[in-house]
């Protein structure tokens, strides 16, 4: 089944490598490279239906498109921010509602605007979910090093361990890129480390420090906005439009691809 197929990618001998789509075409097309899982990415997904991220405004955004991508051949994970406002019992009708479309887990977030909400508020969300699907794979991300909080790291270690025993499968905590930060954050957790791709920490090094699943966040997106707007510009100056670009049909194909066979 999904659960249990995206639930073993973090227990392989290499790092999960999840990237992260912002609409179906992008998640298609990751599906389509040979990626073993997507993600979604909150900021792509707010920006690109103009609207703010981290700020409790997508949720019908990223339920449909979650709804479409949970149809691709691969296990799909669901950024739902903060679980965009309410009490524990409604971020868990929020879960319920992504798992039975189809979505394998959800990654869920502790920041609040510049600060960290309350520890136990977190437990509680987490704890809601866990009850409510069991089997939804919970990726419970902790922003102290986005959010430059003193004592960064202390808290990390504090917060992935209270997340772990409130029941979430694995742990993110982008920001942590250090070797001291990322060996002091695996052996706290008893579960998945999750970090964010960096440029100057190679994947190897990552996995040879313990880091079991890698996303890619916001980056594909930006990196495609900026790719849009450098070949407007270039194209307007007069240079030749890209010869490598994916034709009209093979874009028309990505919608049309039939989702893989599910393992029993």
């Amino acid at each position: 089944m999904t659960f249990e197929r995206f639930r073993a990618l973090h227990h392989g001998t290499q790092p999960l490598l999840l990237p992260n789509a912002w609409d179906h075409a992008s998640a298609a097309a990751l599906e389509a490279a040979g990626f073993a899982a997507v993600g979604t990415t909150s900021l792509g997904v707010a920006a690109a239906a103009g609207l703010p991220d981290a700020e409790q405004a997508t949720r019908a955004q990223t339920v449909s498109l979650a709804r479409g991508i949970a149809t691709l051949g691969v296990p799909v994970t669901v950024d739902i921010e903060g679980g965009f406002g309410g009490p524990p019992a409604r971020v868990a009708e929020l879960a319920a509602e992504l798992a039975a479309a189809g979505v394998a887990g959800v990654n869920i977030e502790d920041g609040r605007g510049q600060g960290l909400a309350e520890t136990a508020e977190q437990v509680a969300l987490i704890g809601a979910i866990k009850q409510r699907v069991p089997r939804l794979f919970v990726n419970a991300r902790t922003d102290p090093f986005w959010l430059r909080t003193p004592d960064a790291l202390a808290t990390a270690v504090h917060r992935v361990r209270a997340y772990a025993d409130a029941g979430a499968d694995g742990v993110f905590v982008p920001g942590a890129i250090g070797q001291r930060q990322l060996q002091a954050l695996v052996a706290a957790a008893p579960v998945p480390l999750n970090v964010l791709i960096q440029a100057e920490v190679p994947v190897a090094r990552l996995a040879a420090l313990g880091v079991a699943r890698i996303s890619y966040g916001s980056l594909l997106f930006r990196a495609a906005l900026r790719a849009a707007v450098t070949t407007a510009l270039q194209v307007a100056g007069g240079a030749p439009v890209p010869g490598d670009l994916p034709s009209y049909e093979q874009v028309q194909r990505l919608w049309r691809r039939p989702a893989a066979a599910d393992p029993a």
